[in-house]
């Protein structure tokens, strides 16, 4: 399996818990057998390299320096996570089978892919902007609801950290109950959890995977059960 997960924060930059948890999941996934891409945001240091445990990181800056707001820093670095993105794809000859958005900040670029090159997105919530902002309604909070809505309504499957998230997830935005799952945040569980959705991802594909291999198979029903191997 290769995986693409986008994140806006990864160390070394840290603005919040963000960059941490997705820099142990992607480490988690690599012993799980499971080839991992980052692409991600920073603002010196850019460019590609590969970390000590595998993970296979692209850093971009945003092509234009001045900026209203976050929004249009938002919209204007899209287009560089695109083609990060894209690169990834063709240097794995265009065997990527799905991107694990965190947070709402690329989701622009994850819905293009996903149209584009027929690559499947997970929404990975972390926070929602009803809570960031709470009561407020301006054009600025409107358009960052449209693009987490926009999230919810292209994903094929959207990860909580919390039932309680989840709850709001579908009391906020109306996403089927079926669409969303809830990630375990013990570290025993949690990559165990985000590999069940990752195979219920594509098994929509009539993909399966096998764990400690590097084939693919296709199967006759996409609803067979895996027994799984996870390492932890």
């Amino acid at each position: 399996m290769r995986a693409i997960l986008f994140s806006w924060e990864y160390p070394p930059r840290i603005v919040g818990k963000l960059a941490e948890y997705v820099s142990n999941l992607a480490t988690q996934l690599m012993k799980n057998h499971v080839e991992t891409y980052v692409v991600t945001y920073n603002d010196s240091l850019t460019g590609a390299s590969e970390e000590a445990n595998g993970v296979k990181v692209t850093r971009v800056v945003n092509p234009v320096n001045s900026q209203v707001n976050i929004i249009t820093w938002d919209l204007t670095l899209n287009q560089e996570i695109e083609r990060a993105a894209a690169d990834f794809y063709y240097q794995a000859g265009k065997r990527i089978d799905l991107i694990d958005v965190f947070d709402w900040h690329f989701i622009p670029a994850a819905v293009m892919l996903k149209n584009a090159l027929s690559i499947p997105f997970i929404y990975s919530v972390d926070s929602l902007e009803y809570h960031r902002s709470p009561g407020a309604d301006t054009p600025f909070n409107m358009a960052i609801r449209g693009i987490e809505w926009l999230g919810f309504y292209e994903a094929t499957k959207v990860t909580a950290k919390s039932d309680w998230m989840q709850n709001e997830i579908l009391r906020l935005y109306k996403v089927p109950t079926e669409k969303i799952a809830v990630i375990s945040q013990k570290p025993s569980s949690r990559v165990k959890d985000v590999l069940k959705v990752y195979n219920e991802v594509l098994g929509g594909t009539d993909k399966q995977w096998r764990p400690h291999s590097t084939l693919w198979c296709s199967a006759g029903s996409s609803h067979r059960e895996l027994s799984v191997a996870y390492v932890s």
